[in-house]
């Protein structure tokens, strides 16, 4: 019975030691023997299309066109077109304003979900190179340029932004997610310094219309979609560092569990589609930097819960098994109260450490069950972010 407890016990602590310490230090290792640079000039600028699907973004719509318009890049040579899954509030009307300046809108006779939507959007996009963005969060002005001139190198498909979290005009509760945005861009860096990333960003990527333009099913990640699409198409997906987006904060823990639990279940369904890249002998690489990536993030909170179970039963004979057991019962109770807490006030860096942690796994674990009893989030529900 012991035996079975101390191997319970080790597994999330392997996993997780696996998947944040080990797995970073190889690509580490990895890039300083690769040293390989993406090209970063271009001869030309091609004709590119940016697309900003919205759901009710009147709040935030404009503020996303006018960043577009205000791009180092040339007018003549982008297509701004905003997909509006059937807005009902002023969204439309706001997008109206800016047809004189070529703005254009597609909108949903009725709502269908983001990648349906953008699915159908295909038949109206003329650029060469398409850029997907989000309604809430703001381009540096030189953004546009620098994913282009990655696409440059013709064995390059997909380009994602580096991400910069920002707290928002009001007081943003959410601060841990400043750190965990900055360590997961470190992370594509090292990536794509070894052969490219496994996943774009959701805020902002660039990919080749050709490979865009393949559908993909309704309830299917396609910022994940897409990197997957581009390596079974023989492209690489890299992380263009000077290509900045700013993302506001989520003003609560509750709302960014909820975006995390929709994000982690389609990202779930979309790897199940493409499972086959998980085999190393057909993809090498980019099949072990997905399973570390990804997959060992996914099995943490599983291995943690039979750690549960392991120190329950170490727990009656090994007192530092009941010492961590009701350490972990006062993580969770932090975690609550980060649940709890208000989202007008900015929260401690300790509860919110604490919290966010146990609420991403837990989202894990959620979205498990989701995938499991069938659960599909065909229709989009955009996070809200304040200005």
């Amino acid at each position: 019975m012991n035996f079975t407890g101390w191997i319970l016990v080790a597994a999330p602590v392997i996993v997780a030691g696996y998947a944040y310490i080990v797995y970073p230090l190889l690509l580490w290792i990895l890039a300083q023997v690769n040293k390989e640079e993406v090209a970063g000039q271009v001869a030309s600028l091609p004709k590119v299309s940016v697309v900003i699907p919205a759901y009710n973004e009147e709040k935030q719509i404009a503020g996303a066109i006018d960043a577009i318009l205000a791009q180092d890049y040339p007018a003549e040579r982008l297509q701004i077109l905003v997909l509006s899954d059937a807005s009902t509030d002023a969204t439309d009307r706001i997008v109206g304003e800016y047809f004189p300046r070529g703005v254009e809108l597609l909108r949903m006779p009725q709502r269908c979900g983001k990648t349906k939507a953008e699915n159908v959007a295909c038949a109206s996009l003329r650029g060469d190179i398409i850029v997907n963005t989000d309604a809430s969060v703001r381009l540096h002005p030189g953004a546009i340029k620098q994913l282009v001139a990655k696409m440059a190198d013709p064995a390059v498909g997909v380009a994602s932004s580096r991400d910069i979290s920002l707290p928002t005009l009001d007081a943003s509760a959410n601060v841990t997610e400043a750190g965990y945005v900055d360590y997961e861009m470190r992370i594509r860096d090292l990536e794509t310094k070894t052969g490219g990333i496994i996943g774009a960003s959701g805020s902002c990527y660039a990919i080749r219309a050709d490979i865009h333009k393949i559908p993909i099913r309704d309830d299917l990640s396609r910022d994940f979609s897409a990197a997957l699409t581009a390596r079974l198409h023989g492209l690489r997906s890299v992380s263009a560092r000077d290509a900045v987006c700013f993302v506001p904060r989520t003003t609560s823990l509750e709302r960014e569990y909820r975006r995390k639990v929709r994000t982690i279940s389609r990202g779930m369904d979309t790897l199940s589609n493409r499972r086959e890249l998980l085999d190393p002998t057909r993809y090498g690489l980019f099949a072990w930097k997905l399973f570390s990536h990804k997959v060992c993030r996914w099995l943490l909170p599983i291995s943690a819960v039979a750690g549960i179970v392991g120190l329950l039963l170490l727990e009656p004979s090994h007192l530092w098994a009941r010492v961590i057991l009701f350490a972990g019962a006062a993580l969770v109770l932090v975690a609550l109260i980060g649940a709890l807490w208000p989202s007008s006030r900015a929260m401690p860096r300790s509860v919110s450490l604490v919290a966010f942690g146990v609420a991403a796994n837990l989202a894990v674990l959620n979205a498990l069950w989701r995938v499991v009893a069938g659960h599909q989030d065909h229709v989009w529900e955009p996070t809200r972010r304040s200005a």
